[in-house]
């Protein structure tokens, strides 16, 4: 007698448990849409001859500074190992894409940055993720702000966990804190840097002025302007 497999009942693949769950139905949609992600980012890459990772770096340099442009903090920022980051920026380096600059303090580093060609290749591919507006267009802007205030609140749990290590969202940034002139149970956010209250569609997930929030464990909790 051949025994039967048997299935994980609560895993969120199981569609038997995810036809019931709420939960599951929405880590399964997030995987849908993680995957038309990679279908774009493929699609790119299939157009320009780099790898997935390389377009990625490219768009990752076009748009952050000297500071971010580094191998190791690109490994972190995908979640790479070094020596892949590494691979990755010698065939760029190759393809005459980027070069690199040593430090004058520390030769063992340098910083990445693009070429004339590298740069305009970069804007060519970093609208490979376009169609997310269109798909999200239609939706009205009370509703895109509330989807993305629980999407804030997810990522902020993942950096929490440490899955997300590379967090330059407002929740994670000194600047931001409660609103001075109301108590905690206002629940107010406020960035002191640009002197505002934050609404949900003013939080930034990737602000160029973001500094960590080295003082406190735990970022600070989402909390907005109604």
């Amino acid at each position: 007698m051949i025994a039967t497999q048997q299935q994980p009942s609560t895993t969120v693949f199981n569609p038997h448990y995810n036809s019931i769950n709420t939960t599951s139905k929405i880590v399964v949609a997030f995987e849908r849409i993680a995957e038309a992600f990679r279908v774009m980012l493929w699609q790119a890459s299939k157009n320009t001859g780099l790898s997935p990772l390389q377009i990625q770096i490219l768009t990752f340099l076009a748009f952050h500074p000297p500071v971010q442009r580094k191998v190791s903090y690109l490994a972190q920022e995908f979640n790479m190992t070094k020596p892949t980051v590494s691979d990755a920026i010698k065939s760029l380096e190759e393809k005459g894409l980027v070069w690199k600059e040593p430090s004058i303090i520390d030769s063992r580093t340098y910083t990445i940055s693009l070429t004339e060609k590298g740069t305009a290749l970069a804007q060519q591919t970093a609208i490979f993720a376009n169609k997310f507006n269109s798909a999200l267009g239609g939706m009205p802007p009370i509703e895109q702000e509330f989807l993305l205030e629980h999407l804030l609140s997810i990522i902020q749990s993942f950096h929490k966990e440490g899955i997300l290590t590379i967090q330059r969202t407002c929740f994670s940034c000194k600047y931001f804190d409660r609103h001075p002139l109301h108590s905690q149970e206002s629940h107010q956010s406020y960035c002191v840097l640009l002197d505002m209250k934050m609404q949900a569609a003013d939080i930034r997930l990737d602000c160029p002025h973001h500094e960590a929030n080295e003082s406190k464990q735990n970022p600070v909790s989402i909390g907005l302007v109604a």
